[in-house]
């Protein structure tokens, strides 16, 4: 038993996905991990802490930044003190024709005070880089400057809780006192 509340880790959860996925305040996300954390990434490797988590996160999600992530849903195991995320990365068609996803799984693991001991991703490598091809030839047929608007255009059904503005510029903002 990991001796945590369900909604100890449901708040703690919701935390995690309003400063990361909708706020995309990756240096607050960051701080959201013990200092000692485990972050698995199968393609850019294991980091140990959390300074290795944020030296990685911040100059990625500034990198692909045209990349949003849209909720489709998650489950809390409290006995194992864990949540598990369903997601979709999306980047939204240059064309206006929708968008191009590829799906992703998140594990974190809970270590109590609204923090996170482990996370692992998994994710479709093959579809992953589909939908980057598929993306940068609308780019070049429409509009090469598409990935600079970090454009928003559909959070998809999830609660409001799960979803961010149009644009990136337009994303909520996190209200740092009650973290």
């Amino acid at each position: 038993m990991a001796g945590f509340a369900h909604d100890e880790i449901e708040a703690a959860f919701r935390t995690y996905w309003r400063t990361g996925a909708v706020a995309e305040d990756w240096e607050a996300w960051c701080d959201l991990f013990t200092e000692d954390c485990l972050y698995v990434e199968h393609s850019y490797g294991t980091m140990l802490g959390r300074e290795a988590v944020r030296r990685w996160i911040v100059p990625l999600m500034e990198r692909y930044g045209e990349i949003y992530t849209v909720y489709e849903w998650h489950v809390i195991d409290a006995e194992r003190g864990r949540a598990v995320v369903y997601m979709r990365n999306r980047r939204d068609d240059p064309g206006g024709e929708g968008a191009f996803d590829f799906p992703g799984v998140t594990i974190l693991d809970y270590a109590g005070g609204g923090r996170w001991k482990r996370a692992e991703d998994f994710y479709s490598a093959t579809e992953r880089d589909a939908a980057m091809r598929a993306y940068a030839e609308r780019c070049r047929l429409y509009d090469p400057g598409h990935p600079g608007k970090r454009t928003r255009a559909n959070w998809g059904n999830g609660p409001a809780w799960t979803r961010g503005g149009p644009s990136w510029a337009e994303r909520p903002r996190l209200d740092r006192g009650r973290q």
